[in-house]
């Protein structure tokens, strides 16, 4: 790897950082640079993963105002975290990936649609019912499955569960996001690690541009309008739908 790859990828982390903090979209940059610098597949959404456990880092340490509080829900949703990232590693190491990629597409679209439509906040502390509990249970071990699989747009999709199932703001539901999808992408690198080939030198590079960019993100959804950065995040969803939908069926 030359040092204008090394460069190519810092920036790509810096990106992937801070739009996956905000918006769970850092393979939008990562995962792309990590084929332009001739990274198999794979290996490149290993080494993705791998170095995503840094974006997960900077994210969650600066979500912490928005995290107070929110510990009995992080309890119940957090083994659902582990399985599901730990679930999807194994399925990628045992399948193809492109049958379960077909659906990306489909699934990330309607995300954006999901976070663009406005929500009705929830009362701070307000009681969820025994049915959206079981509900959102699921739906994150199936996103986390997703997560540890592939990961794409993987907090897209979190994100919109998320404000539509109980987060009192964006910012709240950003805090979530990034607490649970770190737990899974953290177990899926760490059996990574152990059974599948990464390029370390491509990990340096991108982990310490994704760790500078996450410290970022949190920041701006607390200070910036909620509604115009909702619409952005959900037009960043779409395109990135688009973008897989073009490459996957056509």
């Amino acid at each position: 790897m030359t040092w204008w790859d090394a460069a190519l990828l810092f920036v790509a982390g810096i990106g992937g950082g801070l739009v996956g903090s905000i918006a769970g979209l850092a393979s939008l940059t990562t995962y792309p640079a990590l084929l332009l610098i001739g990274l198999p597949p794979v290996t490149a959404n290993v080494t993705n993963t791998v170095a995503l456990v840094f974006n997960g880092v900077g994210s969650v340490s600066a979500s912490l105002p928005e995290l107070r509080g929110q510990r009995s829900i992080l309890k119940r949703l957090v083994p659902a975290a582990l399985v599901g990232g730990a679930a999807g590693a194994e399925l990628l190491l045992a399948i193809p990936a492109e049958g379960f990629e077909n659906i990306v597409p489909v699934l990330l679209a309607a995300s954006a649609v999901l976070i663009a439509i406005p929500q009705r906040e929830r009362v701070a502390g307000a009681p969820r019912g025994a049915v959206r509990i079981l509900v959102e249970s699921v739906a994150v071990l199936a996103i986390c499955v997703y997560g540890g699989f592939f990961g794409a747009a993987a907090g897209v999709l979190m994100l919109a569960l998320f404000l539509r199932t109980g987060g009192e703001s964006l910012a709240h539901a950003n805090a979530t996001k990034n607490v649970v999808l770190g737990v899974a992408n953290g177990v899926a690198a760490m059996i990574f690690i152990a059974f599948a080939p990464i390029h370390w030198w491509a990990v340096a590079p991108l982990g310490a541009g994704c760790l500078l960019g996450s410290r970022l993100g949190p920041a701006i959804v607390r200070r910036a309008p909620a509604t115009p950065l909702r619409l952005m995040i959900a037009a960043a969803g779409l395109a990135l739908a688009v973008k897989l939908g073009v490459d996957t069926y056509l």
